[in-house]
């Protein structure tokens, strides 16, 4: 079977060939254990990465602090400029870098140039927002007095990301973190570990051209105990981590207990509303693509579709006549739709989700398994599935990592659907069907939608960077990429100046001596 351009990919971004299996260029401060990246897509291994060890941890934070105190000095369009730079390198390795996010992880071929291009479009916001960090002049009450607002860098900033998006969650926050003048420590996901090496490797080349000290961008390796060095490090005042609900909850906790600053972005259990006026042209590819696109392992993906009774038999027969197209196979290959789930454990979790419908009472319409035999001898590929349930059920409560939809009723006005498009703990992205402008609307308003991201007439997957991305509720409530979001990696001072020669006290309180 070709390797579709892998070996040559990743010589390109300073990683060894794949055959040789041995360490792929881990960072200067990993000497622990080796953690072995294999493929989903053909079960191989592609490399070995070191693990952070505590004195290597010890040595890596002394290093990023010290960049710091010099790095927070640099005017902010200055570092917008090294952001710039780090943009156009992008722009370069767009093919060998989205190659690998393909191949390591298991996105289709498309999906990984476009987390790429994520990266490259987070870039151009960041260096524009450069320019703009601004605060903001208030009128006082005193005579001979003004207030402004200022907003200062934060310092260390810890990225904790997931292995969906193994290159792109990094991007989102440590481009806003690095014009903002902190220096970031990134943990990603020990599942596809060879990503941040490449992406490493990209920007420590852009800081040596520049004579900066490698400290602004560090990585560390390793599973979740690598992450409680950094979630318990006073050094460290914000973490910002991408991941599961439980993750959240404990990262939360433990930042919380030092009274640090937390950005959480966790799980999702978002649905479509689809109502009697919506376009099946729209419908369809909106929300397989929702359902089915990484697999079903995005904390966008569309779990659940909410289809009024008059429509309903037309929507299901439409998605199910669209699930027999699905082409599933190498996501290197770009004739196919969906490539692997990321591994064997959660082929595992995927099947037993599929069990536990089936027992609640779920009608299975499009059947699940593995797939086997050539092309699949990873053991990671799986069919999407389609299954009636119901909203209570406790595995649609639950968000599944994997490529199943399921498919319910409502009746009635719109109000109602809302009501079950909410019924869950998740608060993540959401989305209504409709070409009724009032539904629309109510959909839109304080009394509609409960999710961080609300569209209309688009799916729930694949949102732009110049918005603010997140959830509420066990969402997390955090926000990243566009809008204010750089906020989060700043602290705020407001100043009060008094150019008078007398000395009000504010509230007109009285102190004569």
């Amino acid at each position: 079977m070709t390797d579709f351009g892998i070996k040559e990919a990743l010589k390109t971004l300073g990683l060894k060939d794949i055959n040789e299996g041995t360490s792929t260029g881990s960072n200067n401060f990993s000497n622990g254990e080796l953690i072995e990246s294999y493929s989903p897509v053909d079960g191989k291994l592609i490399g070995k990465v070191k693990a952070t060890t505590k004195e290597d941890f010890e040595k890596m934070m002394d290093t990023a602090t010290k960049a710091f105190k010099s790095f927070r000095n640099m005017p902010s369009p200055q570092r917008g400029e090294i952001v710039r730079q780090f943009g156009n390198k992008l722009r370069e390795l767009k093919e060998p870098l989205g190659k690998l996010v393909s191949y390591e992880m298991g996105k289709s071929l498309q999906e990984g140039y476009g987390e790429v291009q994520e990266m490259i479009d987070i870039c151009d916001f960041a260096v524009g927002l450069s320019r703009q960090l601004n605060g903001q002049v208030i009128p006082s009450e005193r005579p001979g007095h003004i207030m402004r607002e200022q907003w200062h860098p934060i310092g260390v900033v810890g990225i904790i990301s997931a292995f969906n998006f193994p290159v792109a969650v990094w991007a989102w926050n440590t481009s806003l973190a690095w014009i903002c003048g902190d220096v970031c420590v990134w943990k990603a996901s020990e599942k596809a570990p060879l990503c941040s090496i490449a992406c490493q490797n990209i920007i420590a080349g852009v800081l040596k051209d520049n004579n900066l000290p490698e400290g602004i961008s560090c990585i560390i390796n390793g599973d979740y105990k690598v992450g409680e060095m950094m979630t318990a490090d006073t050094r460290i005042p914000l973490i910002s981590a991408t991941g599961s609900t439980r993750m959240g909850r404990i990262v939360g906790t433990t930042v919380a207990q030092r009274f640090g600053k937390s950005l959480l972005e966790l799980g999702g259990n978002n649905a479509i509303i689809i109502t009697p006026t919506a376009d099946l042209k729209v419908v369809v590819p909106g929300a397989v693509f929702g359902a089915v696109g990484t697999c079903g392992q995005r904390c966008t993906s569309t779990r659940r579709l909410i289809i009024h009774e008059s429509v309903y038999d037309k929507v299901r027969d439409a998605i199910v006549g669209a699930y027999k197209q699905i082409k599933i196979g190498n996501p290197l290959d770009e004739t196919k739709h969906v490539g692997p789930l990321i591994d064997k454990d959660s082929v595992k979790t995927y099947l037993a989700a599929i069990e536990k419908a089936k027992a609640e009472g779920g009608n299975v319409l499009v059947e699940g398994g593995v797939l086997t035999g050539e092309g699949f001898e990873s053991g990671c590929y799986v069919k999407p599935v389609i299954i009636e349930a119901e909203n209570h059920f406790k595995i649609v409560q639950h968000e599944t990592f994997a490529p199943i939809l399921y498919l319910m009723k409502y009746s009635g006005e719109v109000e109602n659907a809302i009501e079950k498009q909410n019924g869950v703990v998740q608060g993540l992205s959401s989305a209504i069907m409709t070409n009724e402008m009032k539904e629309a609307e109510k959909f839109l308003s304080y009394a509609g939608s409960d999710c961080g991201i609300a569209n209309v007439n688009i799916g729930t997957s694949g949102a732009e960077i110049g918005g603010a991305f997140g959830g509420e509720k066990e969402t997390g409530g955090g926000r990243e990429s566009g809008s204010d979001a750089w906020k989060v990696y700043m602290r705020r001072q407001t100043n009060t100046v008094n150019y008078s020669d007398e000395l009000p006290l504010a509230q007109g309180i009285k102190f004569d001596l």
